[in-house]
C-alpha cells in the first residue's frame, strides 16, 4: 500500500509540473508574442468628423501618447488619448490586424457661446459645455448661454424654445442666462433684456408667448414698432412691464391691454 501511495504522489506531482511547466511555456510566448515586432502599431487611420482636426495632425498629437503593441494597447487609453484632443466629443478606437488601429472620430457640433465673453467654452448639440479656440467656430453668430455648466443641457432647452417665438417678431435672443436665482433673463440682438422669471419651458412660454402676441399693438400706441423695445419684465402676475426707447416707462397689462 505504501508502494501504491507514493507512486500516486509521484504521478500527482509530475502532473502538477508539468501543468505549471506549460503555464509558464504558455506566459513566455504570449509575452513574446505581445513585444513581438511584426505587431508593433504602424498606423492609425482616423476617419469620422475630421472638420477641426486633420488626420495628420490628430496622428502627430495621439501617436506618442499610445504605449504597447498592436496586442498590448490600452484601447481605453488610446480612446482616451484621442478625446482629449480639442472638438473631439468621441472616438472608436479599433484594432485592424495585423499592426493598425481604426479610429472613428464624432466632433463637437458649437450651437452656442458659453459662459461670460471671451470665455473659450461652447455648448455642443448634445447641451454639452466644451472647450476649444473660439475663433475656430464656423457659424457666423451663435447666441451666447449662461448658468451652472450642468444645466447648460436646461439652459440650451429653453434657448431652442423661446426662440422661434421671438423670431415671429424679427427678434433673436443674442443671450440667456439662468441666474443663480433660478430665474431666466434674456438680452435680444437689439440690446433689449427681457426678464422671464422663474419655471419650466412650458411656464415661460405661457409668459412669453401673450407677451409677444401684444407687444406690437402696445408700441404702435406710441409709434413705434418692436425693435423699439429698451426691456422688459414678464414676472407680473396679470401681465408684464416694459420699457420703449424714447418713451417714458410704460406698464402695460393683460387686463390694460383689453380696455
Amino acid at each position: 500500500m505504501t508502494t501504491s501511495l507514493d507512486i500516486k504522489l509521484m504521478n500527482i506531482t509530475a502532473s502538477v509540473l508539468l501543468l505549471v511547466f506549460g503555464l509558464l511555456s504558455l506566459g513566455a510566448l504570449a509575452a513574446w508574442v505581445f513585444q513581438n515586432p511584426v505587431f508593433a502599431l504602424r498606423g492609425i487611420t482616423v476617419s469620422g468628423d475630421v472638420s477641426h482636426n486633420n488626420a495628420l495632425t490628430l496622428r502627430a498629437i495621439v501617436a506618442p501618447r499610445l504605449s504597447g503593441t498592436f496586442l498590448s494597447l490600452d484601447m481605453a487609453a488610446a480612446r482616451r488619448a484621442f478625446e482629449s484632443v480639442p472638438w473631439v466629443r468621441s472616438a472608436l478606437v479599433r484594432r485592424e490586424f495585423p499592426n493598425r488601429l481604426q479610429v472613428t472620430l464624432q466632433e463637437h457640433q458649437a450651437v452656442a457661446y458659453w459662459g461670460a465673453e471671451g470665455d473659450s467654452t461652447l455648448v455642443n448639440s448634445f447641451g454639452e459645455v466644451f472647450e476649444a479656440n473660439t475663433g475656430e467656430v464656423e457659424q457666423d453668430s451663435l447666441p451666447r448661454l449662461s448658468g451652472s455648466p450642468e444645466q447648460a443641457a436646461q439652459v440650451l432647452a429653453m434657448y431652442r424654445a423661446v426662440q422661434p417665438l421671438f423670431e415671429h417678431l424679427d427678434l433673436n435672443v443674442d443671450q440667456l442666462e439662468l441666474t443663480g436665482r433660478g430665474s431666466w433673463r434674456a438680452e435680444l440682438d437689439s440690446g433689449a433684456v427681457v426678464e422671464l422669471g422663474r419655471g419650466s419651458e412650458d411656464e415661460v412660454v405661457a409668459r412669453v408667448q401673450p407677451f409677444l402676441n401684444t407687444l406690437t399693438q402696445v408700441t404702435s400706441r406710441y409709434s413705434r414698432t418692436a425693435a423699439a423695445l429698451q426691456s422688459a419684465d414678464l414676472r407680473h402676475e396679470q401681465g408684464y412691464a416694459l420699457r420703449l426707447r424714447g418713451v417714458s416707462t410704460v406698464v402695460a397689462g393683460a387686463q390694460a391691454l383689453k380696455k
